[in-house]
């Protein structure tokens, strides 16, 4: 097992579409739900092997429909994209909190490189 802290809190905000989670560390993340979508630890999204993801694109205005819990250590939310294969562990969403910034400059530069734009509200 691991020894990231463990959620104490999780919140969705459907009007911001933000993941709010709360570690019993004191931690708080907010995560976008397109930040979420983006990064999906699923298969479909990261890829079978090492440089095998697939960039998503056009996701900027996914919202989770619901969250259901993966035994004690993850949550898998829904996306109203029809994506629901995601398991987020406790490790992945602490992960995610801590390197927001990082994770979406990368991930902007790829769409960049792609040729792509993001669209909606925060172009």
């Amino acid at each position: 097992m691991t020894d990231t802290p463990k959620p104490t809190e999780i919140s969705l905000h459907q009007k911001s579409r933000i993941l709010e989670i709360a570690f019993e560390d004191g931690a708080r993340y907010e995560l976008p739900y397109e930040f979420l979508r983006v990064h999906s630890p699923s298969a479909e999204v990261q890829g079978h092997g090492p440089g095998q993801g697939v960039l998503q694109i056009g996701k900027e205005d996914v919202t989770i429909t619901r969250v259901d819990p993966v035994g004690n250590y993850a949550i898998q939310p829904h996306f109203d994209d029809g994506h629901d294969t995601g398991i987020y562990s406790w490790e992945t969403l602490y992960d995610m909190g801590r390197n927001r910034d990082a994770y979406w400059a990368e991930y902007l530069a790829k769409l960049e490189a792609a040729g792509h734009k993001r669209g909606g509200s925060g172009n």
